[in-house]
Formats: structure tokens, sequence, C-alpha cells
């Protein structure tokens, strides 16, 4: 089977600052040693930057870059998007398509948005899904904190089976390519 490593939307407006997401330099430090594992076994990394205008999120704004802790390789894939939804508008099912993907490991912000909705765009697409149970985070929210919001998306998304792909949780250290 055929894997992608989708990291999304790490970005600096997002994770730099005084206000950061829950257990940010370490999901940051997971997602580099999957990037790293995935380059290893020559499996694709694919960087997803949203972006909105007049925003700190604008295209080529300095918010809109990666993260500074994160270690992109000059051959990894950029994509942008503008929605929660990386497949919505984007180039990112061609692509995947093209390299015959069939098996998404995927890690980033926001646990209950973009992470949630892409991880469910894709098994409704046809794409089986390991999620990064420990390299996925978000912000602290009026109802829940980021380590509560991020076990309710590792419980919640693996339950899914009407889309038919399985969807695994499993910590970013237990991920082999």
């Amino acid at each position: 089977m055929t894997t992608a490593l989708l990291v999304i939307d790490v970005q600096a407006a997002l994770f730099e600052g005084e206000r950061r997401p829950g257990d940010a330099s370490a999901v940051i430090a997971r997602i580099n040693s999957l990037a790293e594992r995935a380059r290893s076994a020559q499996v694709p990394v694919i960087y997803v930057q949203h972006e909105r205008e007049d925003t700190p999120l604008a295209e080529g704004s300095p918010g809109w870059a990666l993260a500074r802790e994160l270690q992109p390789a000059t051959l990894d894939v950029r994509l942008r998007k503008t929605t929660p939804d990386a497949f919505l508008h984007t180039r990112l099912e061609p692509l995947l398509q093209e390299h015959d993907i069939q098996h998404l490991v995927i890690c980033g912000y926001a646990s209950e948005f973009c992470v949630d909705t892409t991880t469910r765009r894709a098994a409704a697409l046809g794409y089986t899904v390991t999620l990064a149970a420990d390299a996925h985070t978000t912000h602290d929210k009026p109802h829940a904190s980021a380590e509560q919001i991020r076990a309710h998306e590792n419980a919640t998304l693996p339950n899914l089976t009407s889309f038919g792909p399985v969807i695994r949780a499993m910590p970013a250290d237990a991920i082999g390519f």
C-alpha cells in the first residue's frame, strides 16, 4: 500500500507567539520525526498551508509560513488550501492519484477542524488513514482543553466505520512507513 504523510496547517501564525496550541513543541518534534522516517522510506511528505486574505494567514505573509520549528525538506510538497478540508479546491487528490497513494498518515493543526475534516474526507474518498494520535493539536477552547479535544478526536475518528476504509489512531513513534 502506497502511503503519504500529510502535515496540516503547522504555520507561524498558529504556532508562534505567546498563545500556542497545546503541547505545541512536542507535537512539532513528533511531526519532524514522522517526516524524517517517511523521507527515509521514500514516502511523500505533503505540507498543507491554510490561507485567508486580510488575516495573519494571508498567502506569502510571515504568519502563513511554516512554523520555524518544522524541518521540511526541499523535495517535500507544499499545498495551499482555503477551507478545513485539504481536498476541497486543492490539487491534493490528483497528486495522491498520480503517486497511487492509498493510505494517509495525518497530523497537524487543528484537531477538531482541519485534521478532523480532512480525515473524514480522506476516508469518504476511499483512503485508509492513520491519525498520528499525539502529533495533532489545537488551541484550548472555552468548552474543552486542547488535550481533551485531541483525545476526543483520537477516540471518535477510528469509530467512523460507515465510510468503509479504516481510520486508526496511533502514537507517532508507533507509525511505520
